[in-house]
């Protein structure tokens, strides 16, 4: 296993604590008035950022996305890792007819503004008042809470840049912002939402208390918050045969899920050693191969399809470290 990963989970692992009460089955210790979010070591801050227009672009739009995509995440360090968030989630209609419909004036454009709101009411209506959102979270461990702050504020710009090239806008949410996803989540999505970080401070509350469930019930295969029920799907490995719109169609159906993958960032050296070692071995294998065909007298035996293949997948991946590890896990 690389050292990277091991540490990593060494960092990540925790000691399973009996929840006394409903708040301790939300795994965040403490929140900040910056956003951040900490467990232990482990400081987090998320941020949303708008769709990207890939599957219209053409193909050298398509090709500087993708670089200026994995520029973004070769731009993380070993010490933070990255989890981008696909949010399928229903909406108060309220909530719409506040941010998204215009309101009339008094002018000439009402017939214009009232197309768009029925275009988006009518869009709206096909999904089942479904909206679609994408956030992108990093963590990082950090002895105190000034040296995350003087990590996430590097962070902050360089995302905000990355995400500029490849068209797309990335802003910073607030801890309010942040808590009001964990509540839709936990509690009815159509329950109102207030919570004031001073006030709490002020009278000794804790964040918990506004975004936990009343009745959380946790089984072998599935969990039931409040009358709402759900289930975790992981999946370990990404086959190459599966189309790029793997994710499109996932994320495209009409339920509600969170969608989520996890990017753990290796130091270059240990990348290169890493795909070294995959090389060593496939042409370990290759030539044992040969020499049990030479051993039959079939000297001119053609390399079979499948060991040519990995041979020339690791000659390809060499030069592309540093190497990124994705894990892929769906929520419905």
């Amino acid at each position: 296993m690389l050292k990277s990963l091991s540490k990593f989970k060494r960092q990540n692992k925790e000691k399973f604590k009996i929840p006394r009460c409903v708040q301790d089955t939300i795994p965040i210790d403490k929140v900040y008035k910056d956003g951040i979010f900490s467990v232990g070591k482990r400081y987090s801050k998320t941020y949303m950022f708008s769709d990207i227009n890939y599957s219209n672009a053409a193909g050298e739009d398509k090709k500087g996305i993708l670089l200026g995509y994995g520029e973004m995440l070769n731009s993380l360090d070993a010490s933070g890792t990255a989890k981008i968030t696909i949010l399928n989630r229903k909406v108060d209609p309220e909530e719409i007819s506040n941010k998204s419909l215009i309101h009339k004036a008094d002018d000439e454009l009402n017939d214009l503004r009232q197309a768009y709101n029925d275009l988006i009411l009518e869009n709206l209506a096909k999904s089942d008042n479904l909206i679609q959102e994408k956030y992108i979270t990093i963590t990082t461990f950090k002895n105190s809470i000034s040296e995350a702050r003087t990590f996430f504020s590097r962070i902050s710009l360089e995302l905000s840049s990355y995400f500029d090239k490849i068209g797309s806008n990335c802003k910073e949410l607030t801890t309010n912002e942040t808590l009001k996803i964990l509540h839709a989540f936990y509690r009815d999505p159509y329950e109102s939402f207030e919570f004031d970080i001073n006030d709490s401070i002020y009278k000794g509350h804790s964040f918990k208390e506004k975004i936990c469930p009343d009745m959380p019930k946790y089984e072998k295969n599935y969990f039931k918050f409040n009358e709402r029920y759900g289930r975790v799907l992981y999946l370990e490995n990404y086959p190459q045969y599966l189309k790029g719109r793997f994710v499109a169609e996932i994320c495209g159906l009409n339920k509600n899920l969170i969608y989520s993958m996890n990017i753990l960032t290796i130091p270059t050296d240990e990348a290169v050693k890493e795909a070294e070692n995959k090389l060593l071995g496939v042409n370990t294998n290759i030539t044992n191969w040969q020499q049990r065909q030479n051993a039959n007298n079939n000297f001119s035996a053609v390399i079979p399809y499948d060991m040519e293949s990995q041979r020339k997948e690791c000659k390809e991946l060499t030069p592309l470290c540093p190497l990124k590890i994705r894990v892929l896990s769906y929520l419905s």
